[in-house]
């Protein structure tokens, strides 16, 4: 059986925030850990029937480029929801919401 490993190295400071995160993985196509500023990883319980989720982010993470962060994400699970299940009206919901949430950015990026 064919193994995969995902690795994430957080450095925080005195207050527990973290300043440096940076990931590494088996399958990425360049060799050695990239830093990254933000992740987001949901993972499913089977026996509590419920998700967990890590939520970390540089503190100079952008305010603008989390907001973008989190709509791509949720672009990626309306993918996700299709690929997996062949709902096509979450998926679309879910994109509909994504370009609602693009909008309200670019109209805050105006003001």
């Amino acid at each position: 059986m064919k193994k995969s490993k995902i690795n994430f190295d957080i450095s925080l400071d005195k207050d527990n925030i973290p300043e440096k995160i940076m990931w590494d993985a088996t399958e990425k196509p360049e060799d050695g850990p990239e830093e990254t500023s933000a992740i987001n990883i949901s993972l499913w319980d089977p026996n509590m029937r419920n998700t967990m989720r890590i939520d970390l982010w540089t503190k100079e993470m952008p305010v603008d480029e989390m907001k973008r962060f989190y709509i791509d994400c949720l672009g990626g699970m309306a993918q996700s929801i299709l690929n997996s299940t062949g709902d096509e009206f979450m998926a679309s919901e879910m994109n509909n919401l994504c370009d609602k949430l693009v909008e309200h950015v670019k109209k805050e990026a105006n003001s």
